[in-house]
């Protein structure tokens, strides 16, 4: 409170401050806040020799990087994706002064939700039975639950592919989309959060196109493409800007070599083949792949193997070296000529 008899002012309380910490998890927030309550301290009155109330504390809840922060409303509050990114929650009282009757005002309450997006170097992305753990399983040392029919995978497996210099680059398999996850249908908006934290999109498609259910129309590979171009770019117009493989599973099926050779020309023209695709399915901005790839998860150990070696010189070009921002946009290859224009430089530099 304030002190009206010499118009002190009393002290502002303090405010519930959320701030990343690299190394920080959710199972450390909780030990911390059993009681899941989080108070900051009130400011202290004004005094006859001291007018100026001492402010309240603030408190400062530590979190993982990569949360986002919603309120009880659904509103969201922020993101923090780096070290040291922060968003106050709950703002403090103003103290007591003349505008307030020298009555301090009360704080913020907020119940807050406070959700983890998946970290990993590349995200699986297919409609369900593509084929993703299977290729999860092979490429790497996860065991995800496998089956040929629809959702197998319910939540995120992640698997860490190794290579002889001991490299290490994690792989997320996440749950299949269906049409209309954009608007949270099936696993929808629990899916495509995820998404948005991986450096890398490995597409996985069915050499035999996709059907749900009998209930539900068939897809050919083109349209399963185009599909799932329009899911991510309805959710954030962002993820057709990744980096992205496309993966043409399941070779080992019976007439697979003839029906892939039949498609590579409109593989390699996606802006004309997307013509030839009903117009409830194009896409406005298509995601330019890096690669498009003939695979058998399940039975060609080579062909993951090529995946695996194509996945880390794309992610190695792309992300391992501190490219300038002229770079933002530019397609691997021309990054990789940048790159090599750019160690020319230096080293004309260091002979002159």
């Amino acid at each position: 409170m304030g002190f009206p008899k010499f118009g002190g002012i009393g002290g502002k309380g303090g405010d519930v401050i959320v701030k990343a910490k690299e190394g920080e998890t959710l199972n450390k927030v909780l030990k911390k806040f059993p009681s899941r309550l989080v108070k900051a301290k009130g400011g202290e009155n004004s005094q006859q020799f001291r007018l100026l109330g001492t402010p309240g504390e603030d408190v400062i809840v530590s979190v993982p990087t990569g949360v986002t922060i919603y309120d009880e409303t659904g509103t969201k509050l922020g993101e923090l994706n780096s070290d040291t990114e922060q968003v106050i929650v709950a703002k403090g009282g103003i103290g007591g002064n003349p505008e307030n009757s020298f009555s301090g005002g009360k704080g913020e309450e907020h119940r807050i939700l406070i959700d983890l997006k998946l970290i990993a170097d590349v995200g699986l992305v297919g409609f369900p039975n593509a084929g993703k753990s299977t290729f999860l399983k092979a490429a790497s040392r996860a065991k995800p639950r496998i089956a040929s029919y629809p959702f197998t995978t319910l939540k995120p497996n992640i698997g860490v592919m190794e290579y002889e210099d001991l490299r290490q680059i994690s792989v997320a398999d996440l749950p299949g989309l269906i049409e209309g996850a954009h608007q949270n249908i099936g696993l929808g908006h629990k899916f495509l959060r995820h998404v948005e934290r991986t450096k890398l999109l490995l597409f996985l498609v069915d050499i035999e196109g996709f059907r749900l259910s009998p209930m539900y129309p068939h897809r050919n590979v083109l349209e399963t493409i185009m599909l799932l171009n329009k899911e991510l770019e309805l959710y954030s117009g962002d993820l057709v800007n990744k980096p992205a493989i496309l993966l043409i599973n399941k070779m080992d099926a019976p007439g697979a070599s003839a029906a892939f050779k039949s498609l590579v020309p409109s593989l390699h023209n996606l802006a004309e083949a997307v013509e030839r695709v009903p117009e409830e399915m194009r896409p406005n901005r298509l995601i330019k792949f890096e690669d498009i790839i003939p695979i058998s998860a399940r039975s060609d150990s080579a062909s993951v193997t090529n995946v695996k070696n194509r996945i880390r010189n794309l992610l190695d070009v792309s992300f391992e070296y501190n490219l300038s921002q002229e770079t933002n946009g530019a397609s691997i290859e021309e990054r990789k000529k940048l790159l090599e224009m750019s160690l020319y430089e230096k080293s004309k530099a260091k002979l002159v």
